[in-house]
């Protein structure tokens, strides 16, 4: 395979989205790349790094601090909150 094919697979490559086959070309064209393989390790370390991240953990109040601030910068936000329930109509069961 050529090189610009390689480049091309670099990012299925770290998401780890090749066969087997293709990993092991990947690796060998790595090899004698070495601009190639610097690619293919940094991002294949970026993308395990993202998977392993668990990410932000919003709770009530870090909700109503980023709510703040955008109203703070002018943004008309308006939150939907579900209708209470006594506001519901109940309907007679038709029998």
């Amino acid at each position: 395979m050529n090189n610009e094919l390689f480049e091309k697979l670099v990012d299925l490559y770290a998401g780890r989205d090749l066969t087997s086959e293709l990993d092991e070309q990947m690796e060998a064209a790595a090899a004698v790349d070495t601009g190639l393989g610097h690619e293919m390790t940094s991002l294949r370390n970026t993308v395990d790094l993202l998977h392993s991240d668990p990410g932000p953990i919003y709770t009530e109040e870090s909700y109503q601090r980023i709510l703040m601030k955008l109203y703070a910068r002018g943004a008309a936000i308006q939150p939907k909150a579900p209708s209470p329930i006594h506001l519901q109509y109940h309907l007679p069961i038709q029998g």
